[in-house]
């Protein structure tokens, strides 16, 4: 029987599932899923999805008022809420599930040291091993160094929004579990910046930056996983058959089931480790002079971090609302 597209690319790359929706998921069986702050505020509103959220609520209200110093019922309820999202999903699913810090927290690695702790211990109590847990941070210089910190405590890190070569390098250093350069955004941006109206597959900007780390990684040995994320179309993923992981949209996801045909392996560890690829050598000062030179990742890891910002802010205000209407009742 003729495999499908998204059959051939499992055989060498672990495909994992870009959503927060319960349903998506149960019906693709991804490896891995992965969630982020738009997702679960997306998902939050879905009918379907009241008594998670219900729940959520309930149990931060408790939390808040037997706390010794007064908490944000809503704070906690969003730390919940997503915990609660990432434990319906490790039924269904035999891998990992990626759950993000708050944005707001990037530039502090102090705080997201803390919530990530706090996110691991929540997992925990609910009978999860960290192992299956995968905190989702920013790829600021203040995330990767929270990152270092929670890795050699066995908490492991997906490292977000990544535009770069100097922030995979980083995390690289750090010794994180795994990095999710954004194949889409990094498209978005030259389109915009260039007026062109399309790329050739291979000549995309995404696909041309995750190669370039993965290949990176390869030549040099770290064991930190590569995961293509944010893709626009399927010919991207495509061309980045063979990554270590890819990351990939309930939408997209059925593109790949229906379609059918060749899909060579385009990455591959051999391959990069016979080329000749410079190390370079990464500190703060080397990192914040490359971001500051790449006005692509300067763009795009500002305005993802204000975008997830912006999307716990209206998760909150949801929040709020309900538990408001949860008292008057």
């Amino acid at each position: 029987m003729d495999q499908n597209l998204l059959e051939r690319l499992k055989a060498y790359t672990v495909v994992v599932a870009d959503t927060g929706d319960i349903n998506s998921i149960e019906k693709f069986r991804p490896q891995d899923a992965t969630t982020n702050p738009s997702l679960i505020t997306a998902a939050a509103q879905m009918p379907e999805y009241t008594d998670i959220v219900a729940g959520a609520l309930a149990w931060a209200q408790k939390e808040a008022a037997r706390a010794s110093e007064p908490g944000d019922a809503v704070s906690l309820a969003f730390d919940r809420l997503a915990v609660d999202f990432g434990l319906r999903i490790l039924k269904i699913i035999p891998g990992r599930v990626s759950t993000e810090v708050d944005a707001r927290l990037s530039y502090d690695t102090q705080a997201t040291i803390d919530k990530g702790r706090r996110i691991v211990r929540l997992y925990e109590e609910a009978g999860v091993s960290r192992e299956r847990v995968l905190i989702k941070i920013a790829s600021t210089w203040e995330g990767i160094r929270a990152a270092e910190v929670l890795e050699k405590e066995g908490i492991h890190c997906n490292l977000t929004l990544l535009f770069g070569l100097h922030q995979a390098i980083a995390c690289a250093e750090a010794g994180v579990t795994l990095i999710s350069p954004f194949v889409g955004r990094i498209l978005d941006w030259y389109l915009k910046d260039t007026g062109r109206t399309s790329y050739a597959p291979a000549e995309d900007p995404g696909v041309v930056s995750v190669t370039r780390i993965y290949n990176y990684y390869k030549k040099h040995g770290y064991k930190t996983e590569v995961m293509g994320a944010s893709f626009r179309n399927i010919d991207e993923i495509k061309e980045l058959a063979g990554c270590d992981l890819l990351t990939i949209s309930p939408k997209l996801l059925a593109e790949l089931s229906a379609g059918h045909g060749e899909l060579p392996r385009k990455l591959d560890p051999a391959a990069a480790r016979a080329m000749n690829i410079e190390k370079i050598a990464m500190d703060e000062a080397t990192f914040r002079a490359m971001h500051a030179a790449d006005r692509m990742a300067t763009d795009k890891l500002s305005e993802g971090i204000d975008g997830f910002a912006k999307a716990l802010a209206a998760l909150e205000v949801l929040l709020r609302e309900r538990l408001q209407k949860a008292a008057a009742s």
